[in-house]
């Protein structure tokens, strides 16, 4: 993964990977911002203000933004997550200059008038209610605010809607003022273009950020516990989830091979057991997310009332059965190159590539290079996966559940603790 890094007098980090093989080009620009970064009575403004900038700015308004990339044939669009906001386009290689002045005009400029501002609040709050309404997507707001309550990293990035129904504009012009600065940006390219011609792009747009930011990072303290709610629904939605490792720590790699073997896939010791040899369920999966200062692994299942009180003990075996015992040679070089597969394949895509990029610089403070990942993956050893698997499953557990539960024999979240300990 070839890259080329220049580093700008107000912090901005800009990284092109030159592709000239190809006649497109990635590019966008990737803050070290979100949901985790906000105070309680501003939850939501992250994700807010990612909206917010595309309703106009001082040379555009909301529709030409839309129509001046898409009449050349572009792509553009934003996300937000707990610890990351990004702007990104994919264009032609002669449009690329295109899209770096409209995302650096909406960016620099944004204008946030009154009347899309009303409008886009009420389009957020609708957001909110379509995730509360998805069981198997609100669950994982649930999960997060167990592990980590009353903290910024464990509230959910879209915000509560009473609390989205208040943001102005010069709520989101303070918040971009202490979280939007030079050295928490990266604006990366990935395509048919020259790093020279590219860098000069960004400096001349982005010459007036400040260069640092004002905001100090919360703390992320895992608490664990557990929350259920009754619907009237046919499934019951279980997640359990457990302490792991930020992104920094050495068993990073270890946690992510060991929720592939438990979970990731169709080989995978949950998928096995739960789905094909007991017909319990018709989804389960375990996943690992790491975070600056923390990480959450979990398992999700979706399965019926009256199989629920038969779903968890198994579970809990599992958890059991790959702590306590080092997992077959076979299992884990099945994950190895799960792992080295996807992660070689994603360098097709020059929007993977981007964001691998820009994600990493803001993480790390470098790129690591794709043989310095595998080397990490391939020294990962059979003990390494017991102990990560010892080390995460004895933390406190989340017990996280959305669905119809009148079933005495659903087990209780002290039923789970016990289950798991035993």
């Amino acid at each position: 993964m070839k890259y080329t890094l220049t580093t700008l007098e107000n912090g901005i980090r800009v990284i092109t990977s030159e592709r000239p093989d190809i006649e497109s080009v990635s590019l966008g620009v990737w803050v070290k911002t979100g949901s985790a970064y906000e105070e309680e009575s501003i939850n939501g403004i992250s994700h807010f203000l990612e909206h917010m900038v595309f309703k106009g700015s001082a040379k555009r308004n909301l529709v030409q933004i839309s129509e001046d990339i898409e009449d050349v044939g572009g792509q553009i669009n934003a996300y937000t997550s707990r610890e990351f906001t990004s702007f990104y386009a994919k264009m032609l290689k002669n449009d690329a200059e295109l899209a770096v002045d409209v995302i650096a005009d909406f960016l620099m400029h944004p204008t946030f008038p009154e009347n899309e501002l009303v409008k886009e609040r009420e389009v957020v709050v609708q957001e909110i209610k379509q995730s509360i309404d998805t069981p198997d997507d609100i669950i994982f707001d649930y999960l997060q605010a167990s592990a980590f309550p009353g903290q910024a990293i464990g509230r959910t990035i879209l915000g509560p809607a009473d609390k989205v129904r208040t943001f102005s504009a010069d709520t989101l012009r303070r918040y971009m003022q202490t979280n939007y600065a030079g050295e928490n940006m990266v604006v990366c390219a990935v395509g048919n273009i020259s790093h020279t011609e590219f860098v000069r792009m960004v400096k001349e747009r982005f010459a007036g950020l400040q260069k640092r930011a004002s905001f100090v990072p919360f703390a992320q303290d895992y608490v664990g516990g557990s929350f259920s709610e009754i619907r009237d629904i046919e499934q019951a939605h279980v997640v359990l989830g457990f302490k792991t490792f930020p992104y920094y720590d050495k068993r990073y790699y270890p946690c992510m091979l060991l929720s592939n073997i438990l979970g990731g896939g169709t080989s995978s010791r949950l998928f096995q057991e739960i789905r094909e040899k007991r017909g319990l369920v018709y989804t389960v999966y375990s996943f690992a997310n790491s975070h600056t200062q923390s990480g959450l692994m979990g398992i999700y299942a979706g399965t019926g009332q009256d199989e629920l009180p038969r779903l968890l003990p198994v579970v809990c075996d599992e958890i059991r059965k790959i702590s306590n015992d080092l997992v077959d040679a076979k299992e884990l070089n099945r994950a190895k190159t799960q792992m080295r597969a996807g992660m070689l394949m994603s360098l097709e895509s020059s929007t993977s590539v981007a964001e691998v990029l820009a994600r990493q610089m803001l993480i790390y403070g470098r790129i690591l290079s794709i043989n310095e990942m595998i080397e990490m993956i391939d020294s990962v050893t059979l003990e390494d996966i017991r102990q990560a698997a010892q080390q995460i499953f004895s933390t406190t557990p989340c017990y996280n559940l959305v669905g119809a539960i009148e079933n005495k024999d659903a087990p209780s979240y002290e039923k789970i603790k016990s289950c798991l300990t035993r």
